[in-house]
């Protein structure tokens, strides 16, 4: 909705295609091996239970590419959402050892999918976190997420400090249950 070329991509080209049509705005679908060879920067949104080995898959498209890594390894229980222990201290740090020839950044984590999606919202008032250890690289997450309205993408420092930002996420997904709402998060004195 901010003219953004996108295209999603899937296991299931046909899925994503699917997914797209739905979804509007000029968005293309396609298989994850095509998505990854095409693209500039690819934005890994998939569930932590399937993180290593999708990006496994795709190393050799997604080398010489910026991978943002969005995803929050998570578990949940009746008592509600719980940040998970990552060996290499994140997923995006796992996903920086899985892909060494691809840049990866960390953004993404905090902002509700539900805002973005609907289209009675004019602005979404809350900053991304962009964290990465290349200058060129977190410039332009920083870059693409300020073009969604009413969002900042800020610098959130070194990719070794992607896990608190990927376990705050518990802490958000608690906050819109007990509020039954959307909320992100705003650095102040910025």
């Amino acid at each position: 909705m901010a003219g953004q070329r996108v295209t999603i991509g899937s296991r299931d080209g046909g899925r994503a295609a699917a997914i797209a049509a739905d979804l509007g705005h000029g968005v293309r679908g396609a298989d994850n091996a095509t998505t990854a060879r095409e693209a500039d920067v690819v934005i890994v949104a998939v569930p932590w239970d399937g993180h290593a080995e999708t990006l496994m898959s795709l190393r050799d498209e997604l080398a010489g590419t910026i991978v943002v890594d969005c995803v929050n390894p998570l578990g949940f229980d009746k008592q509600g959402a719980f940040s998970l222990a990552v060996a290499e201290g994140s997923a995006a740090q796992q996903a920086a050892e899985i892909l060494p020839e691809s840049t990866v950044v960390a953004a993404f984590h905090h902002v509700s999918a539900v805002l973005l999606l609907d289209s009675a919202v004019d602005s979404i008032d809350t900053d991304i976190l962009v964290l990465g250890d290349d200058r060129a690289a977190t410039d332009v997450v920083q870059s693409l997420a300020s073009r969604i309205p009413g969002a900042r993408g800020v610098y959130g420092g070194r990719l070794r400090n992607a896990g608190q930002v990927e376990a705050f996420t518990a802490n958000l997904i608690s906050m819109n249950r007990r509020y039954k709402i959307h909320a992100g998060i705003r650095v102040t004195d910025l």
